[in-house]
C-alpha cells in the first residue's frame, strides 16, 4: 500500500533530460521545463518475458523484466498497485555494484500480468504465484534467490519464504513496512485513495501529477515507473471521469424510445461523438480491502521466524513495531534507516537503497562486488 515516493538519480550513468545526478530536487532556470515524458523499460532491464503458469482456472501469464546471467537472483516484489517498473533504477544500480541476476515482476492483477482469476489477492496466492514463476524459470533446482519487496510485495516476500515457496532462499530483504504501522495505517486508506485523480489526460499527466503530488520525489524513476500504474481508455468528453463505453448510456436511452427515426438519430449521433482517451489506474486498489489484514497481521512474527539473513529498509525508525525492536536488539536481522525518503525508498533512493543491499549480500558471502566498482 503506498503512501509517499522518492528521490535521488544515478550518478554512475549520464542524466536523464530534467533530472540531475545528485538525486537532489531539481533548480530549473528560467524558462526551462521539467520532462515528464515517460521512458522505455529497456534503459533499465535488458530483457522482458511473459512467463506462463498453470492455475486452477487454466494458464496464468505473468510479465517479468530480467538483469544478468550470472549470481544469485534479486527477485524484486513491488507493492500495491505499482509494477516491476518501480524497481528499474534501482536494478539499474544494483547490477552495476555486484554480480547477480534481476528478475522484477508484476504481482497478481498489476502491471501486465494477466491471470484467470485477478481478484484473489489474498497472501496465499500470491505467495504461490511466486514460487510458480520461480519454477517456470529455473526448473526444480533454481540458482540462489535473494527476495526483495518493497510494503505489499514485502509482505508476500515474508509469506512466500515462510511457506517454502523458494527451496533456494538465501536472503530477504524488506522495505518499509511493518506489522504495527501498516496495521494503523489500513483505517485511512480508503480515504487516501479517493484523495488520487481518478483519470488523466496523459501519461505525462499522470507522471507530472506522481512528482508534483509527493507520491514520487524521483522524477527519472516517476518517467519509468508510472506507466506500469496507469492504462489507457476512452471516455466520452463530457463524462466526470468514469472510463465507461459511450455506447453503454445510449442503449438505455434507446430503449425508452419508441420512434424508430429517433432511434436511428441517436446512434448515428452515437457514432460521431468525439471520444477523449485518458488514462485510469490499472489497479482499483479500493476493491483489495478485504486482503488487507491478511497481508499484515502478524507479519513481524513471521518475518523474524524466517530462517535466512534478514535485512529491514526503512523510511523512518518510528516504524519499527514492538516485535522488531525486540528482535532487532537480539539481533535476528540487519536494519537500517535511509533518511530523507518517503514511502516508495526504492524509487526516491534507488542508490542507497542498492548500497544497502549489495554491502549485505558481500558481507554474507552471496556475491561480490563487480571489478573496478570502487
Amino acid at each position: 500500500m503506498e503512501k509517499r515516493l522518492h528521490l535521488n538519480l544515478l550518478a554512475s550513468r549520464p542524466p536523464v533530460a530534467g533530472s540531475d545526478q545528485s538525486g537532489s530536487k531539481m533548480r530549473m532556470g528560467p524558462g526551462r521545463k521539467r520532462d515528464f515524458s515517460p521512458l522505455p523499460w529497456s534503459h533499465y532491464f535488458e530483457t522482458m518475458e511473459d512467463v506462463e503458469v498453470e492455475s486452477d482456472n487454466g494458464k496464468d501469464i505473468f510479465r517479468v523484466y530480467c538483469s544478468g546471467s550470472h549470481g544469485p537472483v534479486l527477485l524484486l516484489l513491488h507493492g500495491g498497485g505499482h509494477s516491476a517498473l518501480s524497481w528499474a533504477v534501482f536494478t539499474a544500480v544494483i547490477y552495476s555494484r555486484i554480480n547477480c541476476r534481476v528478475v522484477a515482476m508484476d504481482l497478481r492483477a498489476h502491471g501486465d500480468t494477466k491471470v484467470k482469476n485477478p481478484e484473489d489477492l489474498s497472501a496465499d496466492t500470491m505467495a504461490k504465484d511466486i514460487g510458480k514463476v520461480v519454477e517456470a524459470l529455473y526448473g526444480e533446482n533454481p540458482p540462489p534467490i535473494m527476495i526483495i519487496g518493497h510494503s505489499m510485495g514485502g509482505a508476500i516476500a515474508v509469506h512466500t519464504a515462510v511457506a517454502n515457496h523458494i527451496p533456494s532462499l538465501l536472503g530477504l530483504c524488506v522495505i518499509d513496512v511493518v506489522e504495527g504501522t501498516a496495521m494503523d495505517a489500513l483505517n485511512s486508506m480508503q480515504n487516501f485513495l479517493r484523495s488520487r485523480p481518478k483519470t488523466f489526460k496523459s501519461l505525462e499527466n499522470a507522471i507530472e501529477w506522481s512528482v508534483k503530488s509527493g507520491q514520487l520525489r524521483n522524477l527519472e524513476s516517476a518517467r519509468v515507473s508510472m506507466r506500469g500504474q496507469v492504462k489507457k481508455c476512452e471516455e466520452p468528453t463530457s463524462s466526470s471521469g468514469d472510463c465507461r463505453s459511450i455506447g453503454e448510456g445510449i442503449i438505455e436511452e434507446d430503449e425508452e424510445l419508441e420512434d424508430e427515426s429517433n432511434k436511428k438519430k441517436i446512434k448515428e449521433d452515437d457514432q460521431e461523438l468525439k471520444k477523449e482517451t485518458v488514462f485510469t489506474w490499472r489497479v482499483e486498489l479500493s476493491k483489495t480491502e478485504k486482503y488487507w489484514e491478511g497481508w499484515f497481521r502478524g507479519l513481524s512474527a513471521l518475518f523474524l521466524t524466517c530462517p535466512v539473513p534478514k535485512l529491514l529498509l526503512l523510511a523512518g525508525v518510528d516504524r519499527l513495531d514492538k516485535d522488531l525492536t525486540i528482535g532487532q536488539m537480539q539481533g535476528k536481522f540487519q536494519m537500517q534507516v535511509l533518511s530523507q525518503c518517503g514511502h516508495a525508498v526504492h524509487e526516491d533512493a534507488p542508490e542507497k537503497v542498492a548500497d544497502a543491499v549489495a554491502a549485505f549480500m558481500v558481507r554474507h558471502k552471496f556475491t561480490e562486488y563487480k571489478e573496478g566498482y570502487f
